[in-house]
């Protein structure tokens, strides 16, 4: 089938149509596992029925899905040049102090929060397999 013929059709035939691509892909496969194919290239030609169905059902999908407010706002402010974090210079801390300020009120809780964030970006990641193993045979000692 041509992709313009599948592109004049509406949803529901589209699906009908794969339904039976994919009962016939299943047929194919079960003839060539019995031995009764004669034309391996049906195979091929069913796959390219399928994706070409699947192509045009993604497309139609993409084209209707609708844009968030939110997300359009954050891009409009990504796409601007005057709101670049690089143009802007503030007394504002970075890391992991950024976070803590915003999330706790007291300076004492702020700096044990960002020492604690400073660590966990420190540590080593953790390991797999023999390689954790003989870290905790070594520790032991």
């Amino acid at each position: 089938m041509k992709v313009e013929e599948l592109r004049t059709l509406d949803a529901e035939e589209l699906e009908g149509k794969l339904k039976d691509a994919r009962r016939e892909l299943y047929e194919l496969r079960f003839k060539l596992a019995v031995g009764q194919l004669d034309n391996h290239r049906q195979i091929r030609q069913v796959r390219k029925d399928i994706a070409q169905i699947l192509t045009i059902v993604h497309q139609r999908r993409w084209e209707d899905w609708e844009e968030p407010e939110a997300e359009a706002e954050v891009g409009a402010r990504l796409a601007s040049p005057s709101a670049s974090p690089a143009s802007e210079e503030t007394d504002e801390p970075e890391g992991p102090e950024a976070v803590a300020s915003e999330t706790v009120d007291s300076p004492e809780a702020v700096e044990e929060v960002a020492e604690a964030a400073a660590a966990e970006a420190v540590a080593a990641p953790k390991r797999k397999g023999r390689a954790r193993k003989a870290d905790n045979e070594d520790s032991d000692d």
